[in-house]
């Protein structure tokens, strides 16, 4: 193995698999490539036909005879001509196959990388929330925006030009070996060299590539926390602060690019100083083959051209192996990412459910995020459909971790949760899901219309749906009176309104939803009592044959529940009818 979690081999191989539509296109990419060939090898032709045919007195070459009349090939001024009209065709031919080569390989590009970020948002969207809790969001947005494009490079700009420039370096050493063949052996003497120089750096720049993504993914985070919390950072005038620990971050991945550059710079000195060494060489051996009269002047010239061409794509192999370990460490990240495993999983044949009763069951129920953190502890108790239960205890207590076991953000540690009898693992997700509705204390909202948001729950909903919607959470007075009514956007996670209006959209996108259980987490705790009050009342018509579970701190809030279950350390402390005396508590 090599630096990174995977093989050059291995990550190859996954490359080309995940590129499998765009098969043709990549086949496509290298057949332009490979005409570009033989136009690389009549480049050189019109300046020996030139010298040697109407400068000198030597006959054009015997494949140009045999397709010209004999008299065309007799005369000065139609062989210069001649020479002159294959500068211009090959000209024109090398650059409309450039063209086409680009466009093909912009549009491959961009749909490889489109394809790929598209899978890796989507896994990352569908791995458990104790990953997320880990990881953090930044640096799997880095890996997405930044570490997916490596199959573009790798498959568009590496392997075929790779494999190129190794089908044109046996071309050109084939009809330098013609020519003279000991000018060939020593031209390539010295690829060798270039090789194992390239693969002793490649495994070194990759690990230190890895190094620097790490580091530019951390400063990343900074920006994004710094953002994120941009009132607070305000507030206590903390900008400076901010800055400083930004340019902390930052700078260790600018040093780091900065070492990596001089790493490749050496290396591309010692590149070409290795093949100025053999052009130097080659250009000693072809003068004495012209002095013993084993080559013309033409000929050496010819050879000498196409030594440089030679040595373009020998330069360009040893580069490309060095130059794409960025690449290769972008790859690695990127499907480290792509096999990170859910701990939240789908059993297969899971079973499908339309519309749940609401009977729910807690059986010896225990949670941990980890092995030294317990946050529940053999928790127990049922309910029936219908029911609205209140959940209070101290802040920490585990009673916003008690509704994510509902809904399957994560699964217990031990013991079980029937919904309706049935074990919550035994159904699909996507069903699960359905049944139920969330309104959190944090409303969250989308930089969209205030409609769309309203519709995330069903997006597929009539406007004559959401505007009902609205009207049942006491919203929709509010909405018509702004700018552009239901299609004001409401900018990034919903700034544009206060908090209070907040939790009336996220009450309307519960109506909307219409699902058989309702979960409310403090949906009153960061509004007034005044704007509490009609939320209340709203929440009530909610509930209203609804399975209700009720995360809340305020009596008002759960006065109309059936059951309170007090949650104290982890642990289910009380779980009583009498509502009242659990409020006066």
């Amino acid at each position: 193995m090599g630096p990174g979690r995977y093989s050059d081999f291995t990550l190859c191989r996954r490359l080309l698999r995940q590129a499998k539509p765009c098969w043709p296109h990549l086949a496509g990419i290298f057949l332009l490539s490979l005409l570009s060939i033989p136009l690389q090898l009549l480049t050189p032709l019109p300046l020996k036909i030139a010298v040697d045919s109407v400068i000198g007195s030597h006959a054009v070459p015997r494949f140009i005879q045999a397709v010209l009349p004999a008299p065309f090939t007799k005369s000065e001024t139609a062989i210069l001509g001649l020479a002159v009209g294959l500068v211009v065709a090959i000209a024109a031919l090398s650059r409309l196959l450039g063209l086409g080569s680009w466009f093909l390989q912009t549009y491959t590009r961009e749909k490889l990388i489109l394809d790929f970020r598209s899978q890796l948002f989507r896994h990352v969207q569908r791995l458990s929330l104790s990953y997320h809790d880990t990881r953090g969001t930044t640096d799997s947005t880095y890996r997405i925006q930044y570490d997916a494009p490596s199959i573009a490079w790798v498959l568009v700009e590496g392997i075929p030009p790779l494999l190129v420039s190794g089908l044109t370096l046996l071309g050109m050493f084939t009809v330098v070996g013609r020519i003279d063949w000991q000018l060939a052996i020593v031209a390539l003497a010295v690829s060798p060299a270039l090789f194992a120089l390239a693969r002793a750096l490649s495994r070194r720049l990759r690990s230190r590539w890895n190094e620097v993504k790490e580091q530019d993914s951390s400063a990343m985070s900074v920006i994004q926390e710094a953002l994120a919390a941009v009132r607070v950072v305000k507030a206590f005038g903390q900008e400076d602060r901010e800055q400083k620990r930004f340019i902390g971050h930052a700078s260790r991945g600018m040093w780091g690019q900065v070492h990596l550059a001089l790493i490749e710079g050496g290396f591309h000195v010692l590149v070409g100083l290795t093949i100025a060494a053999g052009t130097a060489a080659a250009l000693f051996l072809g003068v004495l083959h012209v002095r013993s009269g084993a080559l013309t002047l033409g000929e050496l010239l010819l050879v000498m051209a196409y030594l440089a061409q030679l040595y373009g794509p020998l330069e360009i192999v040893a580069k490309k192996i060095a130059d794409l370990q960025s690449s290769v460490a972008s790859a690695d990240r990127a499907f480290s990412l792509l096999d990170e495993v859910s701990d939240v999983v789908e059993r297969p044949n899971a079973r499908r459910i339309a519309r749940a009763t609401g009977a729910v069951a807690f059986r010896k129920v225990s949670f941990a995020y980890d092995k030294a953190q317990g946050v529940l502890h053999d928790i127990s108790f049922e309910i029936e459909p219908g029911s609205r239960v209140g959940i209070v205890g101290t802040t920490g207590a585990g009673k916003t971790t008690l509704v994510s076991l509902l809904t399957r953000f994560y699964d217990p540690t031990d013991g079980q949760i029937l919904l309706d009898s049935v074990d919550l693992r035994e159904y699909r997700l996507a069903d699960l899901r359905q049944q139920f509705a969330i309104v959190l204390q944090e409303s969250v909202l989308f930089s969209a219309s205030i409609a769309e948001n309203i519709a995330y729950a069903r997006p597929a909903a009539s406007e004559r749906e959401i505007i009902a919607a609205a009207k049942a959470a006491d919203a929709h007075e509010f909405i018509v009176n702004l700018p552009q009514g239901y299609e004001t956007r409401v900018r990034e996670r919903g700034m544009r309104l206060s908090g209070g209006e907040r939790q009336r959209i996220a009450l309307a996108r519960a109506f909307l939803k219409d699902a058989p259980i309702l979960i409310l987490d403090e949906p009153t705790s960061s509004v007034d009592v005044g704007t509490e009050s009609g939320i209340v009342q709203a929440m009530a018509e909610l509930m209203a044959g609804r399975t209700t579970f009720l995360i809340a701190h305020r009596a008002t809030t759960l006065r109309k529940c059936h059951l309170v279950l007090m949650i104290e350390e982890g642990r289910l402390v009380t779980a009583t009818t009498d509502v009242s005396a659990a409020v006066a508590d």
